[in-house]
């Protein structure tokens, strides 16, 4: 499970094990804190997992698990390149436009004869890269706060993916390019989950085993400092922003394939649900803590409690009390375990 990692004036020579903080001993009120928040999200899973296998009979099926991996491989993504952005302080809330504009254009682009699976990942990864890019020159070179940055891209581009849509849901009937989605490379396991897998290592491997990986921690955990040891921290926020914009495209292209078309809710509620699970699996709001490791454990909570919840006949209503309520649940042991309470 990932750690905590800033780093000090030293930065030009990070080590994989640099605290963030100087150690926080184990039976202080921090440390028990810190112990909580590490175990609670295994935790919560576990009991989960088991509430439901006793409450619904179909939770435990083959063709419920097989929904589930794809529902979870879908926000994982939209998640990743977001964990990085909160790790470094800061916040992507232009995810879920990302998702919905990348539909739209992928569903045009079949439409119109561009349906072979590799042609419409790399559609789907431009579009990301190049929205991301945006954030990132608007956030880091012109100086705006990344709330307010992305709050504006938010609205732009879900309104220019409305424009490419009219308004109306295009469909498509591409199987090869559904089956980016919903087909079973391994039975029982949605391909969405694969790519979701690897996308994950990728980011794993950037995040904890390279110099700029272990910058996004040192700019969530002290930015000052990086900047007076000489790291270029704009070219570390643009470069997060263009992560966080791959996988949101990548994910809006796998919403878009599992469903067979892009309509104008597509991706309506992939914003908060990818906070949700980063915050629940541990994740500082106030950056320099957490990792994508943590992210698979929100994504696996929050898609195992909305699956189970909707086994059981929850109203949606009740359902959405009982997510907030994990949220702040999830939030309270995260911040309190964390000396620095200020979110940039």
């Amino acid at each position: 499970m990932d750690e905590a990692m800033t780093t000090e004036l030293t930065l030009p020579a990070p080590t994989p094990d640099a605290p963030a903080e100087r150690p926080t001993p184990r039976g202080s009120l921090f440390g028990r804190l810190n112990v909580v928040r590490d175990l609670l999200p295994l935790a919560a899973l576990l009991a989960l997992f088991v509430f439901f296998s006793v409450r619904a009979e179909a939770f435990l099926s083959a063709a419920n698990l097989t929904l589930i991996s794809g529902q979870a491989g879908i926000l994982l993504l939209a998640s990743l390149g977001a964990t990085l952005v909160i790790i470094a302080g800061s916040v992507d809330l232009s995810v879920g436009s990302i998702a919905l504009l990348t539909g739209a254009v992928v569903a045009l682009s079949i439409n119109n004869g561009f349906g072979n699976p590799i042609v419409v990942l790399l559609i789907a990864i431009a579009v990301g890269a190049l929205i991301g890019l945006v954030n990132g020159v608007v956030f880091a070179y012109g100086r705006v706060p990344s709330f307010i940055a992305t709050l504006g891209t938010l609205s732009l581009f879900a309104g220019i993916g409305l424009s490419i849509l009219q308004g109306s849901t295009i469909n498509f009937t591409n199987q090869a390019v559904r089956d980016l989605a919903i087909g079973q490379f391994i039975p029982n396991v949605q391909n969405a989950a694969l790519i979701a897998l690897a996308a994950f290592l990728v980011v794993w491997f950037f995040a904890r085993r390279t110099r700029l990986g272990l910058y996004v921690y040192a700019v969530g955990g002290n930015e000052r400092v990086v900047d007076l040891a000489g790291v270029r921290t704009r070219r570390v926020k643009v470069l997060i922003l263009i992560l966080s914009g791959i996988t949101a495209g990548l994910a809006g292209l796998l919403l878009t394939a599992q469903l067979g078309a892009a309509g104008p809710s597509l991706g309506s509620t992939i914003l908060l649900d990818s906070i949700a699970a980063i915050v629940i699996g541990g994740t500082a709001l106030s950056g320099g803590v957490g990792g994508v490791g943590r992210t698979v454990l929100g994504v696996l909570i929050l898609t195992v409690l909305s699956n189970g919840l909707n086994q059981i006949g929850a109203a949606d209503y009740t359902q959405t009390i009982i997510k907030g309520l994990v949220i702040i649940v999830a939030a309270v042991f995260t911040m309190a375990s964390q000396r620095k309470l200020i979110v940039k």
